[in-house]
C-alpha cells in the first residue's frame, strides 16, 4: 500500500472544517500531537494512546464513542500539518489538520475523508456525524487551548 499524501478527495464523504484560536501555535500543536492526553481535554475521546513518536510510520489507538480505531502517521510538517488515517469496521478515514499562525493566535483547519462500503451505503448519515465530529473536536482544542492562557 502506497502511503497516502492527502485525503482521499474521491471519497463519499468529504469534511472540512476551520478554527481560529486565540492561543500560541505552540500550545495548540502541543495540544494536537500529545495523543495519550487527548480523553483529558477531548472529553468525547474516552481512550488515546500513540506508540512510540509523533512520527511518520508510528500508530496510535483511540476511542470516541466505543468506536475504536487504529490510525497511522503518515506525514507530519512541524507546527504546521499533520495527516493521519486508519480503517475500522469497513470505514477507511483520512485525516489531515492545518496549522498557521495568525496574528491573534492560530487557524487550525481540519479536512477528513470516509470511504468504504458502509460509507457508501449511507453517506448522509456519515457526513452528519464527521461534520459533528469535527466540530466537536475543533470546538474543544479551542476551549483547552484559549483555557490554558488564564491558567500560565
Amino acid at each position: 500500500m502506497t502511503t497516502p499524501i492527502d485525503v482521499d478527495r474521491s471519497a463519499p464523504v468529504i469534511a472540512n472544517h476551520e478554527i481560529d484560536i486565540a492561543a500560541s501555535l505552540d500550545e495548540v500543536w502541543q495540544l494536537h500531537v500529545n495523543i495519550n492526553a487527548w480523553p483529558t481535554w477531548h472529553h468525547e475521546v474516552s481512550i488515546a494512546h500513540l506508540d512510540g513518536a509523533f512520527a511518520p510510520g508510528h500508530s496510535f489507538t483511540w476511542t470516541s464513542h466505543d468506536f475504536t480505531v487504529r490510525s497511522t502517521i503518515y506525514d507530519v510538517t512541524d507546527h504546521s500539518r499533520t495527516l493521519w488515517g486508519g480503517e475500522a469496521q469497513g470505514i477507511m478515514g483520512t485525516h489531515e489538520w492545518s496549522f498557521e499562525k495568525t496574528d491573534g493566535g492560530v487557524h487550525v483547519a481540519t479536512t477528513e475523508s470516509f470511504a468504504g462500503a458502509p460509507v457508501v451505503a449511507d453517506a448522509a448519515t456519515f457526513q452528519g456525524i464527521l461534520d459533528s465530529s469535527l466540530t466537536t473536536w475543533l470546538n474543544r482544542l479551542k476551549e483547552k487551548a484559549e483555557s490554558a492562557l488564564g491558567e500560565g
